[in-house]
This record gives structure tokens, C-alpha cells and sequence, in this order.
């Protein structure tokens, strides 16, 4: 939706858009309950739509920062995108609870019947990177009769209480689950949590909005800089850790995880008080008094409650052109929000004319998973912001999206550091775009 939504400000297109669930929303109409955006609601979403009141929180582990939107709201946002926007122009078909069989054959989930369509141009393959998701995803380990094991999603209905509680994952899911029942008063004594691997988390007090895009500026300036500066990539991640501009829950552990989910240093704090934190891999089977893991068995008992938050929401198929004749295959292209992303790949199909010329500018990434990760999708997204000004109309709407994260750094031309922030990008930048194909290949 978010790339429909530039193909009709940008064209004169028609867009059929085919939906296997029953409303605009995609997985968040599946995701468990106590979910929230990674970043703030203004930097997400339909450029079109404005989302989210533009206040920041006053409580919770996000006070001071801009507001975070739940499920609900999100799929409130795109109905109303779809509802107020899309259809009104006449130039959409919205075809909820159906599956796309070919180029000419969309089938109906409800009754079977074939909906025929004629693709004039291109299809769009939104779901190329389809990840799973523990609502909608059996556990990656098998689970014994009479063990207790929900999806995270289960935890806001339970019918009887749990004596104690198992976590089983590493990524976000798993650490919005844990900082939801330390939230709630669960002692952390009470809490095991399994984690294969230990992560990186950007800082979400350098990914913020309006007054405080400042501070966002300032910490990508450090960021170049150490890019620039770095003799490995440890040295990297070093530096940025010590800024702050990176968090790890556990110091004591490197990690070897990149997901790319943006967390709060607050919701660090909560997890650091779970002390029984098992490393022995993934998980196996659970069984009624043990789990056995790749390197290992611990433990449990019947009234343990076992949370399944082991999908894998991060899929890396083939790297594959985004845009080929008679299709498109959305995928990253640098680090960043993916609403910036997507919408960005509307404006460059209906803007520019040459597939040749379009998949230079938007080279596909795959979805970051290890430390190294982090620093190709960096140097794509400096080398895609040089590659923009050769495209004026690219350039020009980037520059100016809600989504984009410095679109309103101009409203803040008097302060002080924003010069500062410049001129140590400038001179850091070049360094940075040398160093980094080093620190890559060493990788």
C-alpha cells in the first residue's frame, strides 16, 4: 500500500490489489496484541495519510519520545488509506480475501470462484519477503503433549495462571514479550529466556521526529564518522556502542545478531534484570521436565509456560532484479524504514521510464541477520543518496516525504549543531564510503 500510494500521486495508473487477508493491514491483523512500531508512528505508513498525534509519550518505557502505534491503529491507518484514499480515486480494485493464482487468474478464499484480471503493466510482488510470525507459525521445535507452549500472542487470554515462564527467541518478538511481563509485575526470577544468539538494537532516542530530528542528525554524523575511523568491524561496533547509538542487553556477550529493530535504552534496563539466560542454541523439542537444545538440555516442569517466539519474521530468498519486464519484486535497498523504502520504489516505476536506469538506483539488499549486515546496508544508503541527485524528481519528493527522517531537519536551521553535525558528515563521508567496502570484505 505504502508503494500504491506514490504509483497514484505519481501516475495515472490503475492498481488492483489483491489481499489473502480480510482487511489492509497485512501481518499486523495477525500480530499479538501488546505489539508496537520499533520507530515512531510519523515515520511509518501512507505518505498520504498522516499517522499518529505528533506527541510524545509521557509514561512507559518510551516517555519523552514520539508516540509508538499498536496494532489496532495501524490497521486503522490503512483502512483509512485504503477507504478515504485509494478507492475514491476510482483507479483501485481491492480484492480482500483472495489469492493471486497467475497473471490472469486471482482465486476467491470464501467461495472458489476465479476473478479474472488482464495486467496491463507489471505485477507487484509485495510478499517475496513474507516472514512468519508466531500467531500464524507452529513452533520451529517440537512440543511434547502436556507441555505448555502458546505464541506470544496468547499470553493477553490466558485461562490459568503460569507457575513460571520460558521465552524461547532472540529477536524482537522476544524481547517485547519479556519487557511486557516485566511490565506487568512478573518477578524477573521467574523468567527464563532462550536466546540462540545475542543482537544489536539501534537506539530509538536517534530515530525521532520533528524537535528532535537534531539529535537523529547529530548521532548519523558520529555514526560516518566511526564508519570512517574503524580499523574492523568489532572497532565499529565498538565505537558506536560507546555512543550509545547502538544497545546490547547483555555487555558481557558479543553479539552476532543484526535484525535492525529499533529499541528503547528503558526497555534495556527491564531486560537486564532477567538473570537466567540460557546460550546452549536453538531449541529442539520441549519435553515435560527438560528442553533440549543444539548444545544442550535444561530443565523445566509442567507448570512452566513455554512462549513460542521463535518464527522467522526475516526471510533472505535470492536477491533478485526489483524491476524486470512485466514485474516488480519489492525488496530493501539500503538501511533504513522500509515505508521510506517502498514508497520510494512507487515514485521511481512512475517517474522513470529505463529498467536499467531504475535497478541502479535500487539495488536490492537482503534483510540483514549478522553484524556485517548493518554496514552493507549502510554503504547503500550512502551511495543511494549521491545515486538520487542525478534523479531531480526522486530527489525532490525524498527530501520532502513525512517519511523521510531528516524532512524536517530545516525547521531547525538556528541550532547550533546542525552545522557541527554537517561539516563532520562532510568530512568523515568520503572516508567512510572507502572504509567500508574494507571493513565488509574483512567481514
Amino acid at each position: 500500500m505504502v508503494f500504491t500510494d506514490r504509483i497514484l500521486a505519481h501516475s495515472d495508473a490503475t492498481v488492483a490489489i489483491v489481499d489473502r487477508r480480510h482487511a489492509p493491514g497485512g501481518h499486523w491483523q495477525d500480530a499479538y496484541p501488546f505489539v508496537r512500531l520499533h520507530q515512531p508512528a510519523n515515520l511509518y505508513g501512507v505518505e498520504s495519510v498522516p499517522f499518529g498525534a505528533n506527541r510524545r509519550d509521557v509514561s512507559g518505557t518510551n516517555a519523552g519520545m514520539y508516540e509508538l502505534a499498536g496494532p489496532s491503529e495501524i490497521c486503522a491507518h490503512f483502512e483509512e488509506a485504503m477507504t478515504r484514499v485509494f478507492l475514491p480515486t476510482g483507479r483501485v480494485v481491492y480484492l480482500p480475501e483472495c489469492e493471486f493464482v497467475d497473471e490472469g487468474r486471482i482465486l476467491s478464499r470464501l467461495d472458489g470462484r476465479t476473478v479474472p484480471v488482464t495486467v496491463r503493466r507489471r505485477v507487484v510482488d509485495a510478499r517475496y519477503l513474507e516472514g512468519r510470525i508466531p500467531a500464524t507459525s507452529a513452533p520451529p521445535f517440537a512440543v511434547a503433549d502436556g507441555v505448555r507452549c502458546i505464541p506470544t500472542g496468547g499470553l493477553s487470554r490466558l485461562a490459568r495462571p503460569a507457575g513460571r515462564f520460558t521465552v524461547i527467541g532472540a529477536g524482537k518478538t522476544a524481547l517485547d514479550t519479556c519487557v511486557w511481563l516485566l511490565e506487568r509485575g512478573v518477578d524477573p526470577a521467574d523468567l527464563t529466556w532462550i536466546k540462540p544468539r545475542e543482537g544489536w538494537w539501534p537506539n530509538r532516542r536517534y530515530l525521532q521526529p520533528h524537535d528532535l530530528v537534531v539529535d537523529q542528525y547529530v548521532a548519523n554524523a558520529a555514526q560516518i564518522a566511526a564508519m570512517a575511523q574503524a580499523t574492523t568491524v568489532d572497532d565499529l561496533f565498538a565505537r558506536l556502542d560507546e555512543q550509545g547509538i547502538l544497545l546490547r542487553v547483555d555487555p558481557s556477550v558479543p553479539p552476532t545478531m543484526f535484525h535492525g529493530a529499533i529499541v528503547g535504552e528503558a526497555e534495556i534496563a527491564l531486560l537486564r534484570q532477567i538473570e537466567d539466560v540460557v546460550r546452549l542454541g536453538h531449541v529442539r523439542s520441549v519435553e515435560r521436565d527438560r528442553i533440549i537444545l543444539d548444545d544442550g538440555v535444561i530443565p523445566t516442569t509442567r507448570e512452566t509456560l513455554h512462549v513460542h517466539c521463535a518464527a522467522s519474521g526475516l526471510v533472505r530468498p535470492p536477491l533478485r532484479p526489483i524491476f524486470e519486464p512485466g514485474r516488480i519484486t519489492l525488496q530493501p535497498m539500503f538501511w533504513g524504514t522500509v515505508s521510506f523504502q517502498y514508497a520510494m520504489l512507487g515514485v521511481v516505476e512512475a517517474e522513470l521510464h529505463d529498467d536499467d536506469q531504475k535497478n541502479k538506483l535500487c539495488r536490492p539488499l537482503h534483510l540483514w541477520d549478522r553484524n556485517v549486515d548493518f554496514l552493507i546496508a549502510y554503504a547503500a544508503l550512502m551511495a543511494n543518496a549521491r545515486a538520487r541527485g542525478q534523479h531531480p524528481a526522486v530527489s525532490a519528493w525524498s527530501r520532502t516525504s513525512r517519511l523521510y527522517p531528516f524532512a524536517e531537519l530545516e525547521r531547525y536551521a538556528d541550532d547550533p549543531r546542525i552545522p557541527e553535525a554537517h561539516e563532520r558528515s562532510r568530512a568523515h563521508a568520503a572516508g567512510a564510503l572507502s572504509n567500508l567496502p574494507r571493513l565488509i570484505a574483512s567481514a
